[in-house]
């Protein structure tokens, strides 16, 4: 299946995607056609409600592009209604421990190895079509643990060890803010070795996210997966361009963007 991130990241090469935060299909037809690997909506830092990430995995879907949702919470309700639409894996926000990776990771899950309620009356069952594919649909979607605290990273060989764990990612900022460090430090870096040791250790694939080109380059070797802007920063970078571009008299240089 071309929406299938699993599979997306059984290649040798790092894979590239961006965040959704606006409400509409377009975006993700955009990033699609820009050749965007996967996209990522993100739920949890943008006004997107279940039925509005329901329309733009639907977009994803029909464009053969893997979307992760970023669920707002932990809740079983939350994980399994945006699997239920489609979409190819979670990244869930704030696991902290293993206790938190079993939980996120049973949500996803149906019985025996997890908790989710079975309805293949959607469109994970092609709307009641395909119970067998929804049943198997439940091993396939990529359950991704967002690890952006100290307590996070001190249990993170334990969170890797998870059985059914899709991915890890770390979230740099989150974790540049939750533990009073520059991104830049010693310190920080170790955090983000240690992370990766343990991903490497265990073989689960470890993902960021990342404001730049440059610094996506730069992490192509030691990411899995590597989320790259989003569609509201490009959108309003593009504008704020023209606009400048629009104001620079004729022949002259333009002005570096603030």
């Amino acid at each position: 299946m071309s929406h299938d991130f699993r599979a997306l990241l059984a290649g040798d090469t790092a894979r590239y995607g961006t965040w959704i935060k606006l409400p509409v299909s377009d975006s993700v037809e955009l990033a699609a056609a820009a050749g965007f690997d996967f996209i990522a909506v993100d739920m949890e830092h943008a006004p997107l409600d279940v039925a509005t990430a329901h329309q733009l995995i639907g977009a994803a879907r029909g464009c053969g592009l893997p979307a992760l949702v970023r669920v707002p919470d932990r809740t079983a309700s939350t994980i399994g209604r945006v699997l239920d639409s489609g979409a190819a894996g979670v990244l869930v926000p704030h696991v902290d421990d293993v206790s938190d990776a079993r939980a996120v990771v049973a949500h996803a899950r149906f019985p025996p190895h997890g908790s989710r309620g079975y309805g293949p009356t959607v469109r994970a069952g092609s709307w009641g079509a395909d119970p067998a594919g929804y049943l198997a649909s439940g091993e396939r979607v990529v359950t991704v643990a967002q690890l952006e605290s100290p307590d996070a990273v001190a249990r993170v060989e334990g969170i890797a060890q998870v059985p059914g764990l899709g991915a890890l990612f770390v979230g740099p900022a989150d974790l540049a803010v939750a533990t009073g460090l520059s991104a830049d430090s010693a310190e920080f870096g170790h955090l983000l070795g240690r992370v990766r040791k343990a991903a490497d250790a265990h073989a689960v694939p470890l993902g960021t996210a990342v404001g730049s080109v440059a610094a996506a380059r730069a992490l192509r070797h030691q990411y899995d997966f590597v989320l790259v802007g989003n569609d509201a920063t490009m959108l309003g970078q593009a504008a704020r361009g023209i606009v400048r571009d629009l104001r620079t008299p004729a022949g002259a240089p333009a002005k570096d963007q603030p």
